[in-house]
């Protein structure tokens, strides 16, 4: 079975990182390692992600691309797993994208928001499978941070995540595409923090469609945190 390094970048993330450390224990094959990208966190996240066996690391660089590829860099697995500080990856995540690795570099899965009203969670999982698909059918695989993996020695050799400030899952996403197959997983799932909804469905929405075109800049606030 191969070796999963799960890496989380995490700024500022006491609230939620508990959650996905938690989540990772819970998981049905258990990550070789598991990585927290402390990227200039003033509050206990450290702390917190220490106290539930993480193995921290310190990327004083703002910006989630640069904690991922701090992330990549320390990683030791043959496989580096991502997912993000709010998520929570469902118990067979690991075990459903262990099943898929042959004659793949890379590997991502679906994702839904939690903490909405079920019939809106719902809509959330089956509006972006469907998407997934679309971009897929497109040649143009949408990898997502929060819910993907590859072979850590290919990604290194694609140069690993581009310094940009959106997009860097996405863009070294299609690089492994050039260097071999990348495969959907729809087992796979991650349910992720609906906070990123919090000024709205509509601005949400925009955010995603400007990802889209191609925008890698100004998706980030003036202290170097996403845009939640």
């Amino acid at each position: 079975m191969q070796r999963f390094s799960v890496v989380i970048p995490a700024r500022n993330e006491e609230a939620f990182i508990g959650g996905v450390l938690e989540a990772l224990a819970r998981q049905t094959l258990p990550p070789y390692e598991v990585i927290v990208v402390d990227n200039g966190s003033t509050d206990a996240t450290a702390e917190i992600a220490r106290r539930h066996g993480a193995r921290v690391v310190a990327c004083p660089t703002p910006g989630v691309a640069a904690a991922r590829q701090a992330g990549l860099e320390a990683a030791t697995g043959e496989w580096v797993a991502s997912t993000d500080a709010d998520s929570l990856p469902q118990p067979q995540w690991l075990e459903a994208l262990a099943r898929h690795t042959e004659g793949a570099v890379a590997l991502y899965g679906p994702m839904a928001f939690y903490g909405l009203r079920p019939w809106e969670e719902w809509a959330s999982e089956w509006a972006y499978r469907l998407f997934l698909r679309l971009m897929a059918a497109l040649g143009k695989p949408n990898l997502g941070g929060a819910n993907m993996a590859f072979r850590r020695e290919v990604a290194l050799e694609a140069g690993g995540y581009p310094p940009v400030h959106a997009r860097e899952d996405v863009l070294l996403g299609l690089a492994l595409q050039e260097r071999g197959r990348v495969r959907y997983v729809p087992e796979a799932m991650v349910r992720t923090s609906a906070r990123r909804l919090k000024k709205g469905l509509l601005p949400f929405l925009a955010q995603q469609l400007r990802n889209l075109s191609g925008r890698t800049e100004g998706y980030f606030a003036e202290d170097g945190e996403r845009g939640r």
